[in-house]
């Protein structure tokens, strides 16, 4: 029997972290060592929650032997330095998205991770969703054949949460830290529609404040356009209070239509709900593809570490890259410029 793999935690900023600490507690391979984090008591109270030790000082955790991968979960501007840190002490990497606010930072961190020979894994739940695995593995086989239009909306409601608003959560929403809702959020979108559609030429985009007025922005639209004349619709927002259809697909041989696939429709779903149906030109009837809906999104979100983990004792090559991080991160802020210049922009950007 190979030992346990040891994890660290560097900040739970994000809360994303309290999820992946409760499923790795739940592992036989894999064991919660220490964490930092530069908020004292928000540490401590975690650690003690958590069954692991608890340094004030970044360099205790990286400079810990006994601790293999890392989990980076501090507010999104502290990423690269983060990253950079961790790879130089030889530690594999499990960062939240967004990887970075800038492409640059993007670039140090693959590489930083590329010069230490570390893991480095970007934490996208939905790669790890069976609904969208579906949907991609139906795309790939040409059950839809040419795909002429994909529309995906991934909202969320906290903008309308006063204790998102108020409380230690708020950072999310700070243009420095975290620069805004839709780069915060979209990048889940950004990378399902790379995922299953490979790299846009472009995009035009709306992104502004609809709801709310605290907020660099609340909600945004953008439309992605490949060269090979598919389009992508992405819709994201802050103050949806509820959902339920998620993505939809259009090929010139069939449809699929997805439901219940994010925060504020997977636990709204009534009994006998279909998470996803297909209906193509040979067989012209709906057909419940039988995905499993879970009782919240949260199930989704505790599926990033277990591929992690898989990674680093198989030594293989972990399902999202720090490429594939970058490339969301570079479509999100493609989008905000075509927003704030008001007109198309191409990809890559200058």
């Amino acid at each position: 029997m190979h030992a346990p793999i040891s994890i660290g935690i560097i900040s739970f900023a994000h809360g994303h972290a309290n999820t992946y600490c409760q499923r790795i507690a739940t592992f036989d391979d894999a064991r919660l060592v220490a964490c930092w984090d530069n908020d004292e008591a928000r540490g401590r109270a975690a650690a003690a929650q958590y069954g692991m030790g608890y340094s004030p000082h970044l360099e205790d955790l990286l400079g810990n032997a006994a601790i293999q991968g890392v989990i980076i979960t501090c507010e999104t501007n502290r990423h690269a330095e983060m990253a950079v840190a961790a790879a130089e002490a030889g530690k594999h990497i499990l960062c939240q998205k967004p990887m970075a606010l800038t492409l640059a930072d993007c670039d140090r961190m693959a590489a930083a991770a590329r010069r230490a020979g570390v893991v480095f894994m970007m934490a996208y739940q939905m790669r790890h969703d069976p609904s969208n695995i579906k949907i991609k593995e139906l795309v790939e086989a040409g059950a839809l054949g040419k795909i002429g239009i994909l529309r995906r909306r991934h909202c969320i409601s906290v903008l309308l949460n006063e204790g998102f608003v108020k409380g230690h959560t708020r950072w999310h929403y700070d243009p420095v830290r975290n620069m805004g809702m839709f780069m915060d959020d979209a990048s889940h979108a950004t990378d399902f529609i790379h995922w299953i559609l490979g790299r846009p030429a472009s995009v035009m985009a709306e992104i502004g404040n609809t709801l709310t007025d605290f907020s660099p922005d609340d909600t945004g639209v953008a439309i992605y356009t490949f060269a090979n004349g598919t389009i992508a619709v992405l819709l994201n927002s802050s103050v949806v209070l509820a959902g339920e259809n998620t993505t939809e697909v259009y090929g010139d041989k069939g449809v699929l239509v997805q439901n219940y696939d994010d925060a504020v429709s997977t636990s709204l779903a009534l009994p006998g709900a279909v998470a996803l149906n297909l209906y193509t030109q040979d067989q012209p009837t709906w057909r419940d593809m039988g995905i499993h809906i879970p009782a919240s999104h949260g199930e989704r979100i505790a599926a990033v570490p277990r591929p992690f983990i898989d990674c680093l004792k198989h030594g293989t090559e972990p399902p999202v890259t720090a490429e594939d991080g970058r490339v969301s991160v570079e479509m999100v802020l493609g989008a905000y410029r075509s927003a704030a210049e008001g007109k198309r922009v191409h990809f890559p950007l200058e």
